[in-house]
């Protein structure tokens, strides 16, 4: 005989009515002043966020009766109140299983609490993250941190006879051994300062407000290193970090944040059912008749992979770069391309630097790799070797020379020198194929500067201005007709030129072709630059 529910409720056990009435000190719906403190912010709470991110019903918390170790200063009723789960929610949930499964999409959570003490990180707090970070590291699942808080507490007075400084924890090197064993998303929206902001440096990628304030130490340390004083907005503002390539996406809000982590996670999940292809015939006419006029690039990749799937990353850094994410078919590639719009397409070294740091996501992660070339090589002069453009732009080599997945590259226009190699992993015969548009034109260097300085003492002798131009025009010709693509691919120094509408059928013949990686990527982490 079945108990009517209303009679379990009558007999609800004391011990359990206990545990009911603990937890529901952390839910908002028991904390209205925190929420009305964060509405008027335009922000949401951790637990709002949480919620938003993981399936509904799939997320399970640890470590929810946790308070703030203040119990000799405070009487654990205001503490149990006022410090629910001591300022972090953590747990497992699923993040977009409806579109992968559940097994595929389940995550570590972590999500510091602004409305505890600032969403400082307390003894009980540490505590807490080094034990789901032994998890992650058992289960080697995708992390995603929001990262709003103010750094350490000085305030947990219960710790003094157990610890002095604390710098023996574990938790920034377990939180930094985790990078390239699962995809990492740190999210901010408010102040993130010192130890949040440590934590938050280490992921692969960070998702940040417009109102954001990033920076290793806040005001209060600024102060306190006898530095000055600042308010917390003059700190790391987020147009200053999303130029220098701290950020690699600004959002507007709590809401657009947690939409673009689930979509930056879809890419690591898997192939989608649902797709929609652009008019690839577009791609024929994107690239002007004059090879002397700029085009724009984004809306090359736009065309070229699925409606709506490019998420582009570091937009407002390396501008001669643009790195992020597409698919074709549904199926998820990571994409880089040069810019011609910026210095020609020449490659920077933070330029160089963007590119890298993307190679390192996709091999960690297991995302096969398109790159679009256009360039007159690495960019040259006084100017830019004083930003240690030798190590830089070396990296591109140095990293693309170890990448596992499979590599794919497509000349749309210039590939000139080493920097054109740097983008084809290398070399021209380093990646699975590498294909070049009609509008190819290629040279160990760009075709004016070699006819100036290979026929230099030719065009010297020629007095007459209008004769030394013609011969100079003769020459670049013979030399750009030299370097065309068709007659490129004849001497087979790339694999062929193809029609620019066929390009998304060779990139997926080309990962049919690959063989599959039946092993974990080698790579030990993707570097924090």
């Amino acid at each position: 005989m079945t108990t009517p529910k209303n009679q379990l409720d009558d007999k609800i056990r004391p011990e359990l009515a206990e545990m009911i009435q603990r937890h529901s000190y952390g839910l908002d719906e028991n904390r209205p002043d925190a929420v009305e403190r964060r509405s008027k912010k335009n922000q949401r709470t951790a637990r709002a966020n949480v919620e938003d991110l993981c399936d509904p019903g799939s997320f399970i918390e640890y470590g929810a009766l946790a308070i703030a170790a203040q119990r000799r200063r405070r009487s654990e009723e205001d503490l149990i109140a006022r410090t629910p789960a001591d300022g972090l929610i953590a747990g497992l949930g699923s993040v977009n299983g409806s579109l992968f499964g559940e097994e595929k999409s389940r995550c570590l959570v972590m999500a510091y609490d602004y409305t505890v003490l600032a969403g400082t990180q307390g003894y009980f707090n540490h505590k807490k993250i080094d034990r789901m970070l032994r998890l992650a590291h058992q289960q080697e699942i995708p992390l995603i941190l929001f990262a709003e808080g103010g750094g350490g507490r000085p305030g947990d007075v219960d710790a003094e006879g157990v610890t002095i400084a604390g710098l023996d924890l574990t938790t920034f090197a377990q939180f930094g051994a985790y990078s390239g064993k699962a995809p990492m998303v740190g999210i901010v929206s408010g102040p993130c300062f010192a130890g949040n902001a440590a934590l938050l440096g280490c992921c692969d990628v960070i998702i940040a407000a417009r109102n954001s304030n990033i920076g290793m130490g806040g005001p209060v340390m600024i102060e306190g290193g006898g530095l000055g004083t600042y308010r917390t907005e003059d700190v790391g503002p987020i147009d200053v970090q999303s130029k220098n390539g701290v950020v690699d996406i600004v959002v507007a809000d709590d809401e657009e944040a947690v939409a673009v982590a689930k979509k930056y996670l879809s890419y690591f999940q898997g192939e989608v059912a649902d797709w929609e292809a652009p008019d690839q015939m577009k791609l024929r006419k994107l690239i002007p008749e004059n090879r002397r006029r700029v085009y724009d690039m984004r809306i090359v990749i736009k065309t070229l992979a699925d409606v709506d799937s490019f998420l582009e990353l570091k937009p407002d850094y390396g501008k001669g770069m643009i790195t992020g994410f597409i698919r074709i078919e549904g199926k998820p590639f990571g994409i880089m391309a040069n810019n011609c719009r910026h210095s020609a397409g020449a490659i920077e070294a933070e330029d160089a630097d963007k590119a890298a740091r993307l190679m390192q996501i996709c091999d960690a992660h297991g995302l096969p790799i398109i790159s679009l070339i256009d360039t007159p090589g690495f960019m040259v002069g006084p100017d830019i070797e004083t930003r240690a453009q030798v190590r830089h732009v070396c990296r591109m080599f140095v990293i693309g020379s170890h990448i596992s997945v499979p590599y794919f590259s497509v000349v749309t226009r210039r590939g000139y020198g080493l920097g054109a190699m740097a983008m084809a992993k290398g070399g021209f015969h380093e990646s699975a194929f590498c294909a070049a548009w009609p509008t190819g034109e290629f040279g160990a260097m760009g075709l004016e500067g070699a006819v100036k300085k290979g026929f230099e003492k030719q065009l010297n002798a020629i007095e007459d201005p209008a004769e030394r131009e013609a011969l100079y025009n003769k020459l670049l010709n013979q030399m750009y007709e030299r370097g065309k693509a068709i007659n490129m691919a004849s001497y087979l120094e790339i694999d062929a030129v193809i029609d620019p509408a066929d390009t998304r059928r060779w990139i997926l013949k080309g990962l049919m072709s690959a063989p599959p990686r039946t092993k974990p990527s080698q790579r030990p982490f993707v570097d924090p630059v």
